[in-house]
């Protein structure tokens, strides 16, 4: 029963994904983001930009 409702959000994510320009763009923004992000023991100048109104989630959910 886990297996299948899995499988059903992952699809209802995917149909979602096909069918919103927005959402992917800004999906693929978000994954090359992390990409861009240093491993833990590489940090040497870690300045957070953040936006003083904004939660946590808030610089992601734009």
């Amino acid at each position: 029963m886990k297996k299948r409702m899995a499988l059903t959000a992952i699809g209802l994510g995917a149909a979602f994904l096909m069918r919103n320009k927005d959402a992917r763009d800004k999906l693929s923004r978000q994954f090359d983001e992390f990409n861009d992000t240093p491993l833990r023991g590489d940090r040497k100048d870690h300045q957070q930009q953040s936006e003083p109104n904004k939660g946590l989630l808030g610089r992601f959910l734009n």
